[in-house]
């Protein structure tokens, strides 16, 4: 999938002093409170002095630990394709706030947002709501506004206590699970599973892709115990996907519409996974919602999902972006690299956040590329940044690895060493999305 404007970006010097956050995110709101703050107790006070906005429109809810945004913006694809009104949830953003909000894949307008955000603000603040709570309300009480017929809500974090898990879906997914957020869902596996079968309700189908046989086992028993119908999704054989640079390709064999030539412009192997989950999700919907066989197929042709496995080639050089920000998500990464025919040299452009594992994440990365810069993601938490000359002192690797933590020089030297070769910027969505931000690449493609 190539970026609409990327022919004509740059790294041009006007764009260097830019902001990398958007002020919008400071606006729509007085000062609250970050972090997590579990339990649904804030998310149903406010809704319910709203007039319970969510349950004016059907939705699918989706978690796990990686690929649940490209599992949301594909269904919610479909069924646009299908002639709903639909909207999709999705958090965090790459470089504006409003890429979280869309309607029938179109973002709403910045004064729509502000409009909505001041009819619900002393509602907010009455309820002592999070920001992630405040948005998630914010975004319900948008969509029955915007008269959405049916919303896909991605999980924010975990599941169980998550502020979006005061839905009741047509049917919830779970995409996998990976040890990712250990100090707030636990430190094993088993643990973090229970958290995100935590969306699992009584009465609605459930689905997973997840592949470990025991964390499958662990789900199904909990839905068995939830009264939820089970549908597990294996992972397509290697030989049955094609992959390049621009799209992923794979049949599907289904019961409700034969098989089906999926074609999605999300590229790697586990985006062929994440297809299969979200066509098995769609199949569990009745009607009016059930899709056509046309509408899934070009459903998933048109998703537009960006900073994941995304190649774009901006003056003679490649550039690959990806968020992975856990170990999995770099596995996944490494993966994508291997398979594509990638100009090298290959340099890396790194920036992790300090409470991810990245000493696992690193090595990985490292085996593939020709040379690494580590950097700082300016539009990190100040509370959450990494050291990266630390990491450099401690982390074990053949490769060149160079400390620029600055995060402009860093991304300019990554491209003079790469050349006409390849970047690889990755290691959290704020690294993406400030480098997105500085080669003047719109997400929304305005």
């Amino acid at each position: 999938m190539k970026l609409r404007n990327a022919a004509a970006a740059t790294l041009a010097p006007e764009r260097l002093d830019r902001p990398f956050s958007d002020p919008l995110v400071s606006e729509l709101f007085p000062p609250l409170a970050t972090g997590v703050h579990w339990g649904l107790e804030r998310t149903e006070g406010a809704l319910k002095a709203l007039g319970d906005p969510h349950r004016a429109y059907a939705s699918l809810h989706v978690g796990g630990t990686n690929g649940k945004g490209s599992v949301a913006s594909s269904l919610a694809s479909v069924l646009t394709r299908a002639g709903h009104r639909t909207g999709c949830y999705t958090s965090p953003h790459l470089c504006t706030f409003r890429e979280r909000i869309l309607v029938d894949g179109r973002p709403l307008a910045e004064s729509e947002i502000r409009r909505y955000a001041a009819e619900i603000r002393d509602v907010v603040v009455e309820h002592d709501l999070t920001f992630f709570e405040a948005v998630t309300v914010l975004c319900m009480y948008a969509f029955r506004a915007e008269e959405v017929e049916i919303a896909v809500m991605e999980v924010g974090l975990g599941g169980r206590l998550d502020s979006t898990n005061v839905v009741s879906p047509e049917v919830a997914a779970v995409t996998n699970v990976a040890m990712d957020h250990a100090d707030y869902l636990g430190d094993t596996l088993e643990k973090i599973a229970r958290e995100k079968a935590g969306i699992i309700k009584a009465g609605v189908p459930f689905v997973t892709a997840e592949a470990d046989p025991d964390i499958r086992a662990i789900m199904r028993a909990l839905a068995d115990e939830a009264g939820a119908p089970f549908v597990a999704v294996d992972t397509p054989p290697d030989e049955a996907v094609e992959i390049d640079d621009t799209h992923t390709a794979l049949t599907v064999e289904t019961d409700r519409w034969g098989f089906l030539d999926i074609r999605t412009p999300l590229v790697g192997y586990h985006q062929a996974a994440n297809a299969a989950l979200a066509v098995k999700v769609l199949e569990q919907l009745t009607e009016p919602w059930l899709p056509d066989a046309h509408a899934v197929v070009e459903g998933f042709a048109s998703v537009v999902y960006h900073g994941r496995d995304e190649v774009a080639r901006i003056e003679g050089r490649t550039w690959l972006f990806d968020v992975a920000h856990n170990t999995a998500g770099i596995h996944s990464l490494v993966d994508t690299i291997d398979r594509l025919e990638l100009p090298r040299p290959i340099v890396a452009l790194i920036g992790v956040l300090g409470d991810k594992e990245w000493h696992k994440m690193l090595p990985p990365l490292l085996s593939r590329v020709d040379a690494a810069f580590l950097t700082q993601p300016p539009s990190a938490p100040v509370e959450r940044r990494w050291d990266p000359v630390e990491v450099a002192d401690e982390v074990d690797a053949l490769t060149v690895v160079r400390v620029v933590e600055d995060f402009v020089e860093a991304m300019r030297q990554a491209a003079e060493r790469a050349g006409t070769g390849t970047v690889v910027v990755t290691g959290s969505v704020h690294t993406v999305g400030s480098a997105m931000g500085l080669l003047g690449l719109d997400p929304l493609g305005e």
